[in-house]
Order: C-alpha cells, then structure tokens, then sequence
C-alpha cells in the first residue's frame, strides 16, 4: 500500500462542487486497491500523547458550527477496527512510545469522515483513527510514521489529513487568487517532495518559506510527516492533485510509494 496526505479542507468539502471534491470523487482511479482497513490520522483529533480510537462502531462527529443544514445531516458511520487499534498500539510502543492511549468512544471527525465519504462511499471498509500531537515536532511525527511501516504490507491504507497550508484568517471567500506566500509555500512542499528532500519537509518551519503563515498551528501540517515517515526510507513521492479553496487553502494531495 501506498501512504497517502489529503488535503481535506473545509467541511462543505462533502458538498462543494469543486476539483478537490471530483478528485477524491474519483479515487479508486489513483489507488485501485481497496484497503483491508483505513488509519486515519486527522488534524483535528490532538492529544498530548499518540491516542487510538478502539471503538467497534465508528459514530460521526460534527465537529464545526454555522455550515449548511445538509452537511450536518451526513454521516459516516463505517466499522471500527479495534485489532487495528491494538495491532497500531503494538507497533509504537516497540519503537519506544511508551504511553499510547486507548478511546473506546472517539468517532470519525471531519478530517477523516468527509474525505472517505468520498473517496469509499460505501462505507464498509474498518477505520481506525491516530491522534497527533501539536505540542511536539514534526520529527516526532515522521518517527510515528517510522513505527507504522509494517501495516502497508497488511493492508492498511494509512490515509493522513491536513492541508498543505492553513492559515483560516486569510480565507476569501470570493474567487480571489492565491496569494503569493501561498503559492510559494506550497511549491516548496511538491519540489521537496518530488525530489527526495524529507529532510527539508521534516525541518520546514526553519526550511520553508512563508512557513508561519502557511501554518500559524502545526496540526494540518504534521499527519503528512505521519503518512512520510510510514512510506520508508527512499519512498517516492507523488502529488496526486493540486488546486486552490477560500483563496489561500491549498488542496493538494500526495501518495507516497515505498
């Protein structure tokens, strides 16, 4: 399996008649092999220390306020996969995280649910979810990836969510272009992923530019260290799609192929 990096957006995502929305749409186009099962490592699940959801039946959590009545109506209740959970518990602990936390309630919030609504709508394939931690580094989180290299071999699609830049007072909601700190952020992140250069990306708030704009907060930035550091080393990247929401949220998406 491929790891891959979404970026997910706003909630309206599930809604919105927009690129990012017919790509993920079409994802079976990209990475026809359907998952035994999905991690999902979501920018808004944030812990002080790397959690797992364990529950047997995922819940949907609406975790925004004063969006569109229908977006609210939408769920996606998909299997939980408790092994998963344990077998993910299992593999950071032997890479020396020693204090991994269980939640038997946690549901799916939208950076998980609205992308695998669209991406596997039938909402049958067993999801699991890893919290980050904004407090550490994004070393931290590429050795969290480190850790979970095996699953690719198992049939776990580890799918990361974020967005390639996320700064919320800067959004336009007219047709605006992006503005050029935008741009030029989130050009850095496809040539250093492109070429090899993870080094950069782990060091990006000293390597980027523009990097305290694009990220005020590290936490949609750090799940792609997660989905990176899971690929191995020598992995090759791929941006599988690029365009632009709300003027300065960039939508690309990566898989990382070991």
């Amino acid at each position: 399996m491929d790891t891959v990096y979404i970026s997910h957006g706003s909630p309206t995502l599930a809604l919105d008649d927009c690129p990012a929305r017919d790509f993920l749409r079409r994802w079976q186009e990209f990475l026809p092999e359907k998952p035994k099962a999905v991690l999902a490592i979501s920018a808004h699940w944030t812990t002080m220390e790397p959690s797992v959801s364990t529950t047997a039946s995922n819940s949907t959590i609406h975790d925004f306020y004063g969006f569109p009545p229908d977006l609210y109506k939408l769920k996606y209740n998909a299997p939980g996969a408790p092994g998963l959970a344990k077998r993910v518990k299992h593999l950071l602990h032997g890479a020396g995280f020693h204090w991994v936390e269980e939640d038997s309630s946690r549901g799916l919030d939208h950076g998980a649910w609205v992308p695998l609504l669209l991406m596997y709508p039938e909402v049958e394939i067993p999801v699991c979810q890893l919290s980050v931690q904004p407090y550490r580094d994004a070393q931290h989180h590429y050795e969290l990836g480190r850790a979970l290299a095996p699953l690719r071999n198992e049939g776990v699609l580890i799918m990361a969510s974020g967005s390639a830049t996320h700064n919320l007072r800067t959004l336009k909601l007219d047709s605006s272009l992006p503005p050029s700190w935008a741009t030029a952020f989130d050009d850095w992140l496809n040539e250093c992923l492109v070429t090899g250069r993870f080094d950069d990306v782990i060091h990006y708030e000293t390597k980027a530019p523009h990097a305290k704009k694009a990220h005020p907060s590290p936490e949609h930035f750090l799940p792609l260290l997660v989905a990176l550091g899971a690929a191995g080393d020598g992995a090759k990247a791929r941006r599988l799609h690029t365009s632009w929401a709300v003027s300065t949220l960039s939508m690309a998406s990566f898989a990382f192929t070991p």
